[in-house]
């Protein structure tokens, strides 16, 4: 198998700990959405689907951060997710985490790594 790549945004789109770029990835024959974050200077890619029931996190499109820009809160549970990470360190799915997607950031775009 080898990967490709597949452009999500510019860098520039994702400013720290700022708004997230919502995008999409197929899983079994579907769209699945998904979301990407900057935190402590890296980009982080998440399905965009909480832990505890699936629902999506954001509570506006695109809003995924708690008011201080310190973790990732689902707007249906209140669970809160680390960015760099994606693992729950509060609410009803503690312990468990975010299902993470390889990307990679280089001449000022981020891409998703697709195995194909």
């Amino acid at each position: 198998m080898a990967d490709a790549k597949r452009v999500i945004c510019s860098s520039a789109d994702l400013a720290e700990k700022g708004k997230g770029v919502r995008f999409s990835v197929e899983r079994d024959g579907k769209a699945v959405p998904a979301f990407a974050v900057r935190h402590h200077g890296k980009a982080c890619a998440y399905l965009n689907r909480c832990a505890h029931l699936g629902v999506e996190l954001d509570w506006e499109p695109g809003e995924f951060f708690d008011s201080f820009g310190v973790y990732l809160i689902c707007a249906t549970h209140g669970a809160a997710y680390r960015p760099d990470d994606g693992y729950c360190i509060g609410g009803p799915c503690k312990g468990k985490k975010l299902e993470a997607l390889a990307i990679a950031e280089s001449d000022g775009v981020i891409y998703l790594m697709e195995s194909v």
